[in-house]
């Protein structure tokens, strides 16, 4: 009898372990697919990181770049301000040593007008 008692005990044991093979066998390509899901993530995430910490050192880069030129630019700019005063008192002297002429002209004139009259 005790046997007998023992032998139901081990099948359903059996049952058992088979039902739970059965269930991981089934969860086993649902475990994989999660597992992968999670490590593309991740390498998602790392990928994101990594592309942040590019664009970053860029952005670093590209500011260490402008305060490089920053003396080149103000340089460049003096002597761009300098060009154009030259060029306008080059204007302006066009415009002025003729009106300068004109009036030295009209004050001999005058001058001579009232000099002789």
């Amino acid at each position: 009898m005790l046997l007998l008692l023992l032998l139901q005990l081990l099948l359903q044991l059996q049952q058992l372990l088979l039902l739970l093979l059965l269930l991981l066998l089934l969860l086993l390509p649902l475990l994989l697919l999660l597992m992968l899901l999670l490590l593309l993530l991740l390498l998602l995430l790392l990928l994101l990181l990594l592309q942040l910490l590019l664009l970053l050192l860029l952005l670093q880069l590209l500011i260490l770049l402008l305060l490089l030129l920053l003396p080149l630019m103000l340089i460049l700019l003096l002597l761009l301000l300098l060009l154009l005063l030259l060029q306008l008192l080059l204007l302006l002297q066009q415009i002025l040593l003729p009106l300068l002429l004109v009036m030295l002209v009209l004050i001999l004139h005058c001058y001579c007008y009232y000099y002789y009259f």
